[in-house]
């Protein structure tokens, strides 16, 4: 029993590790880029695209090759080994190593191989660009949970108050000082807190929920997010962020902007690559051959009997007709062991060597696939120009929104603090009134919602300005951080 508590504890720690932990931004961003699926999708596509640099690479090199085959033949055939027509049944086998290399075909290896590489470059920096992506979704779903956080908090200090002017009301109630109504607009008050504190909380874990998902993290597991100080959170100098100079910093430093350079020049290099198979090419082939057959059956032959020929001899005076002898012939199929004799010889003796040059000229194929090619690879080419002339003004359209929103939300900053500081200060004044009997609690309740929407629309300014700035950062390519 007290090995199984053990072993439990033990399983147990690493998820208590897990949720005694805090995710900060940094470790949010890490953790989503190495677990996301368009990130893993965008590293597969990466290793494809190395492996067609690597053949690329390996298609200069001389191919070589190995081939032997084992059989039989029936009926009238050529014998392998004589080039003669028999009708014998046959065991043949023969070998060949064969090969091949380009000697000349117009830079189209040397052109397959830049595009392979550009492509391979490109698919590089696509993982950075699915990372970015990810950045900045979790980026956003991090502010969205740190604000819920900061509005609970809020929240609780608003019910705190709404308690502590409750305690105070009634005790003045139970003396007579104030009539009940006002302990009524008190409590009032304190359920409508409760439910904005309740509402709070549930957006919060909403928030939490969607970061998970984000993260792929289940969502029964225990999470908590580390809230930095707002205020302490260094910002870039809104002077220093003017959108046509982080433009052009972003043409430089963001993903898909280097994805579409290297996508283009890798299309420039298909396009010759291509276009070489218009012209001849001059190619180096050579082989090895050897051949061995064997009959199957062996011919016994014996005399049956002689023919006169209609020819005549002179012996010694006399003549005498010409006679042939006549055979008879007797078949048997051979043991195994006597199909293989003269293997070892015939193989030496029908040996054959060959080297020589192939020049192939393109002059009609399919309707000339080469050229619809070439000119299919031109339209490609156009088509990734476009592209990245639409993402170059995507890109320059959203740093500038990016900068008037950062600008308007700097100004809601600032104003908002000024909001905060006077209703704060209304609130003051406010309570010490109603503490000496000359303002109704309605008013007071008043100026304390007033003060609580300040508050919570100051907080809301705070993280979309910390958050626009940020953006910005991130365009200039200084990346995301807190």
């Amino acid at each position: 029993m007290g090995k199984r508590l053990l072993i439990l504890l033990a399983a147990a720690m690493p998820f208590a590790l897990f949720a005694q932990e805090k995710w900060d931004l940094r470790r949010c961003v890490e953790y989503a880029v190495k677990n996301n699926i368009s990130v893993k999708q965008a590293d597969v596509q990466a290793r494809i695209s190395e492996l067609q640099l690597k053949q690329a690479r390996m298609n200069r090199f001389p191919s070589l090759g190995f081939s032997t085959g084992l059989g039989t033949q029936f009926g009238r055939s050529i014998d392998p080994t004589t080039n003669q027509f028999t009708t014998t049944q046959l065991l043949y086998q023969n070998y060949g190593l064969q090969g091949s290399v380009q000697v000349f075909g117009f830079g189209q290896l040397k052109n397959s191989i830049q595009a392979a590489r550009f492509n391979a470059e490109a698919a590089l920096k696509d993982i950075e660009r699915a990372a970015n992506d990810v950045s900045m979704n979790v980026a956003t779903y991090y502010l969205q949970v740190v604000a819920s956080k900061e509005q609970i908090n809020i929240s609780e200090v608003q019910i705190k108050q709404d308690l502590a002017q409750y305690k105070d009301t009634k005790s003045r109630v139970d003396a007579g000082a104030l009539p009940e109504l006002n302990l009524a607009e008190i409590e009032s008050q304190l359920a409508t807190d409760s439910i904005a504190l309740i509402t709070s909380r549930a957006t919060f874990e909403q928030n939490v929920l969607s970061l998970k998902a984000l993260l792929n993290i289940e969502a029964g597991d225990a999470f908590e997010v580390d809230t930095p100080p707002m205020e302490q959170i260094p910002l870039e100098n809104i002077a220093d962020m003017q959108p046509d100079i982080v433009y052009q910093l972003a043409l430089n430093n963001q993903p898909l902007q280097k994805v579409n350079e290297l996508k283009i020049k890798g299309a420039e290099k298909t396009i010759a690559a291509y276009k070489s198979q218009l012209y001849p090419s001059l190619s180096l082939g050579y082989s090895l051959t050897s051949r061995f057959s064997s009959s199957l059956k062996s011919a016994t032959n014996t005399i049956a009997g002689y023919d006169y020929l209609p020819y005549f001899t002179d012996i010694n005076g006399q003549i005498y007709p010409v006679q042939t002898p006549v055979y008879s012939s007797s078949y048997s199929r051979k043991s195994f062991g006597k199909w293989w004799d003269g293997y070892g010889s015939q193989l030496d003796q029908n040996f054959n060597q060959s080297i020589g040059f192939t020049l192939s000229v393109p002059i009609f194929n399919s309707g000339n696939t080469y050229k619809v090619n070439y000119q299919r690879s031109q339209l490609d080419l156009k088509t990734l120009q476009l592209q990245k002339a639409q993402a170059n003004q995507d890109l320059q359209q959203n740093i500038y929104k990016a900068y008037v929103n950062a600008t308007s939300a700097m100004q809601k900053f600032y104003a908002g603090d000024r909001s905060v500081a006077s209703a704060q200060k209304a609130y003051d004044f406010a309570t010490k009134r109603y503490e000496v009997g000359l303002l109704s609690s309605i008013d007071l309740l008043t100026n304390q919602n007033n003060l609580l929407k300040a508050k919570l629309q100051q907080l809301s300014n705070q993280y979309e300005y910390v958050f626009r700035m940020k953006l910005l950062e991130f365009y200039k390519g200084q990346g995301l951080k807190l």
